[in-house]
């Protein structure tokens, strides 16, 4: 019996102590409080973009043909003109030749003709016609010199060479569905992203200007973060935003242009855009001053000495703090520093007030 009374003295000790931790008697325990200050902060949004050569051009055949010689590889830098593929020409060479013989026989008609039409032996119609039929054979001449020379695929532009579909022996047309290869000029590119409704009103409304084009030209430049996770050592400009919002995902697509002198950007390739936003003067807590609680976002502000459970509206997060909006909870309020997690509205406390970088450079969360 003895051992059974001593049993419940210590249990009832124990939810003793409980209660204390949760408010639950009159003997306050000391925590750490800050008070919201105002700072101005500098956070970036992100957004996933697709990078395309600022021109891309594909390379067919403009007459038919089988490759009998490839002389690019595939990522190799070009000028425009130079020669990448080149065609077998014999059928064209041999059609020309027949088409060569038809213009001296046509040529020599109208040199026959001119001295008879002269003295008045034969009509000038005559003339006009072998004259007409000259024309008619040195144009299709022409044409099959003009194919000779598209055996010999050009560039279109200065660029890097892609992929490459078709190799020595492949028979190639103009109706062929894949292009030869492509060439981008990549001197600069494009990166093409979007932004949700939202996103997009609040990066219109902090952009001075009364249009959309003075709005755009005071945006600060861009950053774009490659795939391998590493900032990209070029800044980008905004240049385009699309007039509509597309109506099935709800986002406005914008352009933004970055000089690639180095050639890292590839078309095809992806990465994210990262666009400044500017927080001038506004009002921020603690990361690690907050808890969750049914999907929102919570700060125990000190009331004298209770704690009073109140929601922030979080703008945005920058170095482990939250821009807040003006909402009840504001700059001057006295809000638990740390601890939220394991206390409840009402709990009485002995607050004893901290510098808010003691809490933003604190690693270690309170549960």
């Amino acid at each position: 019996m003895i051992f059974i009374a001593l049993l419940l003295v210590t249990a009832c000790h124990q939810a003793g102590n409980q209660g204390q931790q949760r408010g639950g008697n009159n003997q306050p325990q000391p925590y750490p409080v800050i008070e919201i200050p105002r700072m101005t902060l500098t956070t970036f949004r992100s957004y996933p973009a697709n990078i395309e050569g600022i021109s891309t051009s594909e390379v067919r055949a403009k007459v038919p043909g089988y490759i009998t010689n490839v002389l690019v590889e595939e990522g190799q830098q070009v000028r425009k003109g130079q020669v990448l593929f080149e065609l077998e020409t014999q059928s064209l060479s041999a059609e020309a030749d027949a088409l060569k013989a038809n213009v001296d026989a046509a040529q020599l008609e109208v040199d026959k003709l001119k001295p008879l039409v002269e003295q008045d032996i034969v009509s000038p119609v005559q003339l006009r016609t072998a004259q007409a039929r000259l024309a008619q054979a040195e144009s299709s001449y022409q044409s099959a010199i003009a194919s000779i020379g598209y055996a010999r695929i050009k560039s279109p532009v200065d660029g890097v060479v892609g992929t490459i579909h078709y190799r020595k022996g492949s028979l190639v047309n103009a109706q062929d569905r894949m292009p030869l290869t492509r060439v981008s000029a990549i001197g600069k590119v494009f990166a093409r992203f979007a932004m949700n409704e939202k996103d997009f009103l609040t990066f219109m409304n902090s952009a001075d200007g009364s249009t959309l084009d003075e709005k755009i030209n005071n945006k600060p430049k861009v950053k774009l973060l490659l795939a391998n996770g590493m900032t990209y050592n070029h800044e980008g400009v905004i240049e385009t935003v699309s007039g509509d919002i597309d109506p099935l995902t709800g986002t406005v697509s914008f352009r933004a242009t970055f000089d690639n002198p180095e050639g890292l950007l590839r078309d095809g390739s992806s990465g994210t855009v990262l666009v400044p936003e500017y927080f001038k003067n506004a009002p921020v807590v603690p990361a690690l001053s907050t808890f969750e609680q049914q999907n929102k976002t919570l700060v125990y502000v000190v009331k004298g000495d209770t704690l009073v459970a109140a929601a922030i509206d979080v703008l945005a997060e920058v170095d482990k703090l939250y821009v807040i909006g003006q909402g009840t909870v504001g700059a001057g309020t006295i809000i638990l520093a740390k601890g939220a997690n394991k206390l409840r509205p009402g709990t009485r406390i002995i607050p004893q007030q901290v510098p808010i970088d003691s809490i933003t450079q604190s690693f270690t969360t309170v549960f």
